[in-house]
């Protein structure tokens, strides 16, 4: 592939839970996903068993700032919970 600016990587095909991804030129940023694997976690004051997703982000920092690049991830995590919002943030 030529003339791409990000990339998404899955490592957890392989069976990797989390890495970082090296951002390959001219690319700016790169989103790695791990394995989702089952974690007791706590949701509504309860521990719960939940399906988890880890995902890592490189960036240049050349050409965003880490509070940009986190108010993305943040995003990306949102819409990875529901959907829907895609739908209702596009119209």
């Amino acid at each position: 592939m030529k003339g791409s600016t990000f990339t998404i990587t899955n490592y957890g095909h392989f069976g990797g839970t989390f890495a970082t991804p090296v951002i390959n030129y001219p690319d700016v940023a790169i989103l790695g996903t791990g394995r989702i694997s089952e974690k007791p976690w706590v949701h509504n004051g309860q521990i719960v068993i939940r399906k988890v997703l880890p995902l890592s982000l490189t960036f240049d920092h050349r050409v965003t700032d880490g509070a940009d690049a986190s108010q993305f991830l943040t995003k990306v995590i949102g819409y990875i919970e529901d959907p829907d919002l895609l739908f209702i943030e596009s119209a």
